[in-house]
């Protein structure tokens, strides 16, 4: 007869065993859900092809963005709410409820069966409901981690987590090259039979091992966060699409609208938060230095990460291999095999940081590492357009590596601040930071890319048409076209002059010559060389300010656990120690 498991009593630390089961299916989790959300950008042009829908006709950037933006979306809002429910029922019923989630999720979108536009919104939707069961894994592992680990443990154990959600992000541009090119369906197959074992295997072996806290759910905070929270991200999408003769939406009056509507709605959220009985968020959290900065820097990392990940791919995709002699066509794929030294780095540095954090501390390593972040920065700032590829190589190795230095230990700085009771929904909130980060760096790098083309790009791209031949009113009116049209097109592995003059019927009125030189991989890199240049100095020279900015915050964290972990060992367990510093989570007073 099989032998009854005894599920350790709140504030115990579960066995060896339990903990590296916890550590490993988790792991898969966290990296699973972060490489759906990258693996669509590389995989973009062959899902599009699939469904038989051309992106760039007018209309139908729409589609393109919600693909991208719908999935971090939906993260963003959702992780503090699903965070609240482990809180209150159970972290691990809420993990294992979000494997089956997304494992349904993923074998429906690969089972489109429509084509054009409602194609499109077939996949969009299913994407929303597979960020629900992306959210309900995020949000929990880090608890569950933390409930699992004892203290002098935690860094190294959170640090493997947040490395492998990272690191999804990062192969999830390589392995979205790789599988669109057999097809594309499998960049959703992939996550099937993966999911279907850890979900099996989730349900076997993970159990509760840290406090419920019961309670009610808290509807009016709710709803105003997500309502909130959703308006001002949607705002931030139709900022990037033209409007009115405008190159982007910020004249949009429903996405000022939007905005406006999403602030206030976040500012009655904080004002019923601190009324609630049982509050969504614990706004007193905020009171605790570590627990305020460690996000603040979080934030402001994901947003230069976010952003800078889109840039590279655009600068590398639309000008880089083109001119070295790569088709339109095989660019994603190529794009993402030579980013591979930002995984590398960044592979290399995160468990490392997390190891070294248990034993020396959190805010030193986390400080330096968003120092070289900056550092990064302003080096690729300083690289010419047709760089030099192993210099480049270095820089983003370097990137890489700052991340890793920095995630593991902010992690374990923001999680060992709060009670044990807490910490479904403080990962929660840890999430949305990151998540909110990531897709507000899209809309604000692109939108300073867009504004740093737009002054330039029209003139340089008219101007090239003539010389070639085009008629002056068809190279007027596409250099006219909204820069962000050259944008996607560069990222969908698209010749963007081609894809232009082709409805004109200009190309044909051309000499072989001059279609050949207008169609060929040299013609709009060397042309979008100058202003894609000056739109990248800007957009690297704000990263660099997030940088300093995410090093300040993580200076201003103050002690943290190391100094709790270098205490004698008298048999009591990391999470006593972290619930005896912990005041009651209705106070909010801050641990001493």
């Amino acid at each position: 007869m099989r032998a009854r498991v005894k599920t350790p009593a709140p504030g115990r630390p579960p066995g060896d065993r339990y903990k590296w089961t916890a550590l490993a299916n988790t792991t898969a989790a966290v990296f699973m859900s972060a490489l759906d959300g990258s693996i669509v950008l590389i995989a973009l042009p062959a899902i599009f092809r699939g469904v038989h829908l051309d992106p760039l006709a007018p209309g139908n950037i729409a589609y393109l963005l919600w693909m991208i933006m719908g999935y971090r979306l939906v993260q963003a809002v959702l992780v503090v709410t699903v965070g609240r429910l482990g809180d209150m029922y159970g972290r691990v019923r809420i993990y294992n409820s979000g494997f089956a989630v997304f494992t349904v999720a993923s074998v429906l979108l690969s089972f489109d069966p429509f084509d054009g536009g409602h194609g499109a919104m077939w996949l969009i939707a299913w994407r929303v409901v597979q960020a629900v069961g992306g959210s309900m894994l995020t949000a929990n592992s880090a608890a569950i981690l933390t409930d699992a680990f004892p203290t002098e443990q935690r860094g190294f154990a959170l640090g493997i987590n947040q490395v492998a959600g990272l690191g999804g992000m990062f192969i999830g541009l390589v392995a979205g090259g790789l599988l669109s090119a057999w097809d594309w369906r499998a960049v959703f197959w992939v996550n099937v039979p993966v999911g279907v074992f850890f979900t099996l295997w989730a349900y076997r072996t993970l159990r509760e091992t840290g406090k419920r806290g019961g309670g009610r759910i808290d509807w009016w905070g709710n709803i105003t966060f997500a309502v909130g929270l959703s308006a001002v991200l949607i705002a931030v999408t139709m900022g990037l699409q033209p409007y009115g003769g405008h190159t982007m939406g910020w004249t949009n009056p429903v996405a000022d609208a939007l905005i406006a509507g999403g602030l206030a709605l976040l500012a009655a959220f904080v004002a019923i938060e601190n009324r609630h009985r049982a509050p969504m968020i614990q706004l007193s959290l905020f009171r605790r230095r570590a627990f305020t900065f460690g996000n603040l820097a979080s934030l402001a990392m994901s947003m230069g990460r976010g952003g800078m990940q889109f840039v590279l791919i655009i600068w590398l995709q639309g000008i880089w291999l083109p001119l070295h002699g790569y088709d339109f066509t095989d660019t994603p794929l190529w794009a993402g095999i030579f980013m591979l030294p930002l995984t590398a780095g960044f592979l290399a540095a995160g468990p490392v940081s997390g190891y070294l954090s248990d034993r020396l501390g959190s805010r030193g390593l986390s400080t330096g590492g968003a120092l070289l972040f900056g550092a990064s920065f302003l080096g690729l700032m300083l690289l010419p357009i047709d760089f030099g590829y192993w210099a480049f190589a270095l820089l983003i190795a370097l990137n890489g590596i700052a991340s890793g230095m920095f995630a593991a230990p902010n992690s374990s700085s923001i999680m060992g601040s709060v009670p044990a009771q807490l910490r479904g929904v403080a990962s929660g909130m840890r999430s949305t930071f990151q998540n909110s980060g990531t897709a507000v760096s899209i809309g604000v790098f692109f939108s300073l890319m867009i504004a740093g083309l737009a002054g330039s790009l029209p003139h340089t791209l008219t101007a090239g048409l003539q010389q070639q031949g085009v008629s002056a009113q068809v190279a007027t009116q596409v250099g006219n076209l909204p820069p962000v049209s050259s944008l996607f097109a560069a990222q969908l592995g698209v010749n963007p002059v081609q894809h232009l003059l082709q409805p004109t019927g200009a190309l044909s009125q051309l000499t072989a010559a001059q279609q050949q030189a207008l169609t060929g991989r040299e013609f709009f890199p060397s042309l979008i060389s100058g202003p894609f240049h000056s739109g990248l100095v800007i957009v690297f020279a704000f990263g660099a300010a997030l940088a300093l900015l995410a090093a300040i915050a993580s200076l201003l964290c103050g002690t943290d656990s190391a100094a709790e972990r270098r205490r004698p060992r008298t048999g009591v367990t990391g999470d006593a120690l972290a619930n005896a510093a912990a005041t009651d989570g209705r106070t909010g007073t801050p641990a001493v």
